[in-house]
């Protein structure tokens, strides 16, 4: 269960990351084969492992953890939330819960005791089908039960502490979306896996000034803090018009695009828990309902793909040779004087050893490539430069974790760099990105919307209008009977 679009999660399409979470390498767009789904056992009933699949499509996963006990930090504007317990414990989890309880919970944000803050993201699940809870219900009773909380807790500040005004922002938000008129069945069926199950305007759709979705520009891209999921429409200049129902497949079978597209961070960690798992008639319903929803243009449109201007690896062998990876690299840096500040020596220094020289990095050791990436030729550098100077968090123990340089590069080098990678990698005629963007960059915060900046304030001027309104009643029912 993803984050909402204010949260610090999603590097999505298009963006570079060190966490690859690809089964393999790029497969060949014709053979895709559906992934193995763990926790699906001949030994349990049709109903649980199809519970099974259901917890990956919702991806579960990304915010209760592989083993459901929760405990991620979901930053938003109001705090930090964190994810609970979800495993069969009766203590802690959810092992006194009805079919009914969960219902309430996914699609109404109601626990049997409390209201659900939409971090857990029931404004899409409201309109999961009624089969597909029977059956997650069914599955999450199988898991193992952890008896213990996790260690942190929601506790937000005044007046977000205060669960029951749920009530009110559901019924201005929930439910999320609206089904369209006139899609077909297999983009009916993309509609139901985008909007509810895999809740993907969580991430890629803007929001309003109560924190709900802004329906006039449906996954046209959104903030997450110092991260930004694109624009997901099939406008072309800004969102993946140019990409083909069967590069979507590929893209969120195996989490790359071969010099266009990789998955990193919580994007990786969709498709790792996720996606990857899908079958293929739902990845191709998702591909064909995302070409078919309006296309949104935005100001931070892409630069096409000049191939001509791309690097080409030393030779064929060389991403998958790590001795030749160490000798060739040692050879560029030997071409840059000892204490040259200049781009390409920084860049060799600081990226060259996981990226490799030209780009193509360690496929094998889940590095990931840089050349060609939609994320290095954006009008807008910003999401280079964040995963620069903040790096990226592995998806899953196994993959490399890809550093911050805030700390140990100046806001000039790390200019540098960027600049660096975009022309040489990126394929861009020029890049000028200078010191002061990249301060602008590291210093950019998220605004607040005017109700969540000042929400303490109006609360505390509401509780002192009510008490005046109660005041001037009451005066005048002791006036009235005094009369009498």
């Amino acid at each position: 269960m993803k984050p909402l679009s204010v949260m610090l999660s999603m590097l999505a399409i298009g963006i570079t990351s060190s966490a690859v979470m690809a089964e393999g390498v790029n497969l060949p767009n014709a053979s895709l084969p559906n992934a193995s789904l763990p926790n699906v056992s001949p030994a349990n009933s049709e109903l649980v492992n199809r519970g099974a699949y259901i917890a990956r499509a919702a991806d579960c996963m990304a915010c209760h953890g592989e083993d459901y006990t929760g405990g991620t930090a979901i930053e938003t504007p109001m705090g930090e939330i964190y994810s609970t317990n979800i495993t069969p414990s009766k203590r802690y989890g959810i092992g006194d819960y009805t079919e009914a309880d969960l219902k309430n919970a996914l699609q109404k944000g109601r626990a049997p005791d409390h209201m659900l803050y939409p971090a857990m993201p029931y404004p899409s699940y409201n309109g999961m089908k009624e089969e597909d809870i029977s059956a997650l219900f069914a599955y999450l009773q199988t898991v193992p039960a952890v008896d213990e909380a996790p260690k942190e807790k929601t506790d937000l500040p005044f007046p977000f502490n205060i669960r029951s005004l749920m009530l009110g922002w559901n019924l201005l938000n929930v439910p999320s979306t609206e089904k369209r008129e006139g899609l077909d069945q297999t983009q009916q069926r993309g509609e139901y896996l985008v909007n509810n199950l895999e809740h993907c305007g969580t991430c890629h759709t803007p929001r309003n000034s109560t924190m709900g979705f802004d329906k006039s520009l449906y996954l046209s891209g959104a903030p997450l803090g110092n991260w930004h999921a694109p624009n997901i429409t099939p406008d072309e200049s800004s969102g993946i018009g140019s990409w083909s129902e069967q590069d979507i497949v590929t893209y969120l079978r195996t989490g790359e695009l071969d010099q266009r597209a990789y998955a990193g961070g919580p994007m990786g960690e969709a498709v790792a828990h996720s996606t990857r798992y899908l079958k293929n008639e739902d990845l191709s319903a998702i591909a064909s309902y995302l070409k078919a929803v309006p296309a949104v243009q935005t100001e931070d449109t892409v630069s096409a793909v000049d191939v001509s201007r791309l690097p080409t690896p030393i030779n064929e062998s060389i991403t998958h040779d790590l001795l030749a990876q160490k000798e060739y690299l040692a050879q560029a840096k030997a071409e840059v004087s000892n204490g040259n500040n200049s781009p390409k020596a920084l860049y060799l220094a600081a990226c060259g050893s996981c990226h490799g020289v030209n780009g193509y990095a360690q496929p094998d050791a889940r590095y990931a490539p840089i050349v060609g990436l939609s994320s290095v030729r954006r009008d807008k550098p910003d999401a280079l430069v964040n995963m620069i100077l903040h790096g990226v968090e592995s998806a899953t123990n196994t993959s490399p974790i890809m550093p911050g340089f805030s700390d140990e590069l100046n806001s000039e080098q790390i200019a540098g760099i960027t600049n660096y990678v975009r022309v040489n990698f990126g394929g861009l005629a020029s890049s000028d990105v200078s010191a002061g963007d990249v301060d602008r960059i590291a210093n950019t915060s998220v605004d607040k919307p005017f109700l969540i900046k000042y929400a303490g304030l109006l609360a505390i001027i509401g509780i002192i209008v009510a008490i005046a309104i109660i005041a001037f009643i009451i005066r005048a029912i002791f006036r009235s009977r005094r009369r009498a």
